[in-house]
């Protein structure tokens, strides 16, 4: 039996612990890894309340800015129980919940200055929670974006955690746009501020725009054993350089990637998807459970602010329920400039295409929150078109519905490492519109499983996604029998962690013979 840690800053295998698609892997995959008969240990961060149910299971001291800092271990209730699978928080004062999910905080005036404090705080205590032997003997461990990269360098740099260097460490890349890139010095949230006896290599930390600075991500690329990215798609994309709008590649790292796929570290697996014992809706369903989001959220201090907006999209609800409409296409995601760059940049597009629904009595509904600019314009664009109901919030209920009662999934996404919407859209035999890139070009194919849109230029990108919706469209209205072709085998596909997790111990975890 091979014990496995996991180090990431979500996990969706307990309550409230989730901001996106990196806690639904911290979720499915150690739960895969045990069905195999193997143990599984997970660890994220506590965020001042995930561990007010969980049970102290050891007082970690350890140093910090010249000074002892004293964090705790908790074990916590997963949500589900699985044999030989348990669940972790460390905490400590200074690990405090953000405003994005209660988990990240944003710091507009200085990126990743809040976060990086509590990522060091919580990676230094993982690293001494390993050498105290609180997980018990551990063989390899598995770490998720920049927020766990710190253990690699306390690994290689730290005397005092030379223990670590026994542990295979592999390191999973969710997103290479969000670096971690903080000083090095001058500034409390630096390196030399919270690691100041720690004899590091410079060249080995550094941003190569911003020399003064450590990249947490490339930290995670240089120093692991294997790494990782979610889809095969989206390895060959960041190994080469951005070309913005047009291209989002490596983002400055690409360098990096090339070196580490040279020396046979770098691994592009697609993500799976949950197949068993899946939260669906009933059916029909749609319009009465976003109704019962809207009031919930109506009656929460913090929407206060957006109650007018709430009940203007209530008002347009009402109406579809009693006289639904012919189509219903969708989004789900945070409102970002990676999930929505294209509407933001060309709101007369998405215009368009609400143009050409309103034709056909269809209508665009859009579930999410994120950035204020981007709230903005989908308010702004609700109030105008009768048929945009923009669900301005988050609500698991709401998003079941969407997937199982959604005609046409729509993810015009800029670059995505992998994504999972269009997974559970397909689960549920929904055709899904995709901007052909990453884990979308490995998913989706047109007019098979659904349609995607590409090109070489910006202008071109716009002009294919609404030609395509137009293809889509006509085809919906009269050729139903290619239709539920294109839903029959989007549902026969399955992206299963068995299959993914097979290359995993193959390729990351090197165990022969898995």
């Amino acid at each position: 039996m091979k014990t496995f840690l996991f180090v990431a800053a979500e996990n969706d295998g307990i309550p409230e612990c989730k901001a996106g698609g990196m806690g639904d892997v911290v979720r499915d995959v150690p739960r895969q890894i045990v069905a195999r008969g193997d143990k599984v240990h997970v660890v994220t961060p506590s965020y001042a309340r995930l561990h007010q149910k969980g049970s102290m299971i050891s007082t970690l001291h350890f140093q910090l800015r010249g000074t002892t800092y004293m964090a705790e271990l908790f074990e916590v209730p997963p949500k589900k129980n699985f044999p030989h699978l348990a669940h972790y928080v460390i905490h400590h004062p200074e690990i405090r919940q953000g405003d994005i999910a209660h988990i990240y905080h944003n710091d507009p005036t200085e990126p990743f200055y809040t976060d990086a404090i509590k990522f060091f705080i919580f990676c230094t205590a993982v690293a001494e929670a390993i050498k105290k032997g609180a997980f018990g003997g551990l063989d390899i461990v598995h770490l998720h974006d920049w927020h766990s990269s710190m253990l690699l360098f306390l690994r290689e740099f730290h005397p005092g955690y030379r223990t670590l260097k026994k542990l295979r460490m592999v390191y999973t890349i969710h997103n290479l746009a969000i670096q971690g890139i903080r000083p090095f010095e001058n500034n409390y949230s630096s390196l030399s501020n919270w690691f100041p006896n720690v004899p590091y290599k410079r060249f080995r930390l550094l941003d190569y725009r911003y020399e003064d600075c450590v990249n947490l991500m490339a930290v995670g690329i240089r120093l692991s054993d294997a790494v990782h990215t979610v889809s095969p798609s989206y390895m060959e994309d960041i190994m080469r350089p951005s070309a913005p709008p047009e291209f989002i590649g490596g983002e400055s790292l690409e360098t990096d990637l090339q070196q580490a796929y040279h020396e046979g570290r770098l691994f592009g697996i697609l993500n799976g998807a949950n197949y068993e014992n899946i939260r669906q809706a009933s059916g029909d369903t749609l319009f009465i459970d976003t109704l019962g989001a809207i009031f919930k959220w109506l009656q929460e201090e913090s929407k206060k602010y957006k109650a007018e907006f709430l009940a203007h999209t209530g008002e347009k609800v009402v109406k579809w329920l009693h006289h639904p409409p012919e189509i219903i296409c969708s989004s789900v995601a945070r409102l970002t400039e990676q999930k929505f760059y294209f509407f933001k940049r060309s709101p007369d597009a998405f215009i368009e295409i609400l143009k050409r629904l309103e034709k056909v009595n269809g209508i665009f509904i859009l579930l999410g929150t994120g950035a204020p600019d981007y709230e903005q314009l989908f308010r702004e664009i609700s109030f105008d078109h009768p048929n945009f109901v923009f669900t301005n919030g988050q609500s698991e209920e709401v998003i079941d519905s969407l997937y199982l009662e959604t005609d046409l999934y729509f993810m015009p996404s800029l670059f995505e490492p992998c994504g999972i919407s269009q997974m559970l859209a397909m689960r549920n035999g929904t055709p899904c519109l995709v901007h052909h890139t990453g884990g979308l070009r490995d998913t989706v194919t047109h007019k098979v499983t659904g349609f995607t849109f590409g090109g070489d230029s910006y202008d071109e990108k716009i002009s294919q996604m609404l030609s395509v919706f137009q293809e889509a469209l006509d085809l919906y209205f009269n050729d139903q029998k290619a239709w539920k072709k294109i839903q029959s085998n989007a549902r026969a596909l399955r992206f299963t962690w068995q299959k993914s997790v097979d290359e995993y111990y193959t390729k990351l975890y090197a165990i022969a013979g898995s």
